[in-house]
């Protein structure tokens, strides 16, 4: 995923695609194990998407944060 696609997915859509991603990676690190693999590169790339995405729902966390805290 691109990161503008990821700066428009909701809280919801990118929880749904860490669990995806996270899912595709242990299926990938099984491949790799059994010598299966295709595409190596393809595990460094779920790697690095799985991050981005952890980095955005921690961003949109502290948005909401600093938004309540400035309501009160």
């Amino acid at each position: 995923m691109k990161m503008e696609e990821l700066r428009e997915l909701s809280r919801e859509d990118l929880g749904d695609s860490l669990k995806r991603l996270q899912n595709e990676l242990f299926k990938l690190r099984i491949q790799a194990v059994q010598g299966r693999m295709t595409k190596p590169s393809e595990m460094g790339k779920t790697k690095r998407t799985i991050a981005r995405i952890k980095t955005f729902l921690r961003k949109k966390e502290l948005e909401q944060k600093s938004l309540g805290g400035e309501k009160k």
